[in-house]
């Protein structure tokens, strides 16, 4: 089976472009190596995603027939990420939530102004 196929049944994926998008942007590592869309993998390999600034790894187990529903992946792949991996993730969305709350939206032409005004200000010093 494809490596972009195989992240498409697997939901690692949304669609079965972003999935070869994924691997041609080289995010996407198989056995430690950078692969192309197309490459075969086998059982018990080892596939290497790159999200954000972790890296999420995953082992094969088997091959789905077709795209699965959540509750049946993990009978087709185990999560192997370490737990330095996921806090690398965690810091990452702390870093996110920074910068604006949740539900405040895009800022608007008064966010900009004061922006604006604060940095002018800053700059005269």
């Amino acid at each position: 089976m494809r490596i972009d196929k195989f992240l498409w049944f697997v939901r690692l994926s949304k669609t079965r472009s972003q999935a070869t998008d994924l691997v041609s942007k080289n995010k996407v590592r198989l056995n430690g190596v950078v692969v192309k869309p197309a490459r075969e993998v086998k059982q018990n390999d080892i596939i290497s995603i790159n999200r954000h600034n972790a890296t999420f790894e995953y082992k094969i187990v088997d091959f789905p027939k077709s795209r699965l529903g959540p509750k049946l992946v993990a009978d087709y792949m185990r999560d192997i990420t370490s737990a330095e991996e996921l806090s690398k993730l965690e810091t990452y969305k702390e870093a996110q939530k920074v910068y604006r709350s949740f539900g405040d939206g895009k800022p608007t032409k008064k966010d900009r102004r004061d922006l604006d005004d604060f940095w002018d200000d800053f700059l005269e010093f």
